[in-house]
């Protein structure tokens, strides 16, 4: 090889390393962030917590409050939820203040809670119905979401797993079949 080709082929090299580089790059654009509907104030927060505290309240183990369930809502809503299932909750949040206005003419989170447990009772029987009755191709009821998400939020969380549920750090062997007494905690591990 002389130094001609020898310059053409590091020229040619060089130029696909740019090239490459450049269609490398844009691929790891990221894509438009989606604005305003996944952000979650401080407030909303809040309120996610009062309303999972009540779904779950503080007994003589700790409620939703203290496992955070409010801010995971946010977190699985934002990252896991399809656009369409995200406008359901966020609007959901506003119709659960808008119901709690109409029947006590105060928000949510000025009701105290036995009005809070009332009007999320009422909501769980609205949403039973729904669901009973809605197509398979309609998106799912609000208080539903916010219900689940309560649920998986609490007993994934330490608080949840260790202290609601029975909990063995390093679990021994498989026992597949054990006798159950009612009232016996279900297992974390």
């Amino acid at each position: 090889m002389n130094r001609r080709e020898a310059v053409s082929a590091v020229a040619v090299l060089l130029g696909g390393t740019i090239v490459g580089s450049n269609l490398f790059l844009s691929g790891c654009k990221q894509a438009d962030k989606k604005t305003g509907l996944t952000e979650f104030s401080k407030d909303d927060i809040a309120l996610l917590d009062e309303i999972a505290e009540t779904i779950i309240p503080t007994t003589n183990t700790p409620g939703a409050k203290a496992a955070k369930v409010g801010e995971f809502m946010t977190v699985m809503v934002k990252d896991c939820y399809e656009e369409k299932d995200q406008k359901i909750f966020v609007e959901g949040m506003s119709a659960l203040n808008a119901a709690a206005e109409k029947q006590f003419n105060k928000d949510f989170m000025g009701l105290d809670p036995k009005q809070r447990k009332e009007l999320l009772v009422a909501l769980d029987k609205e949403q039973k119905e729904y669901m009973s009755k809605k197509k398979e191709e309609d998106p799912k009821h609000y208080f539903r979401m916010m219900k689940e998400l309560t649920l998986l939020g609490y007993f994934t969380s330490e608080v949840g797993a260790q202290q609601a549920l029975r909990y063995v750090p390093v679990p021994g062997k498989y026992e597949g079949c054990i006798p159950y007494k009612k009232g016996d905690r279900a297992w974390a591990t």
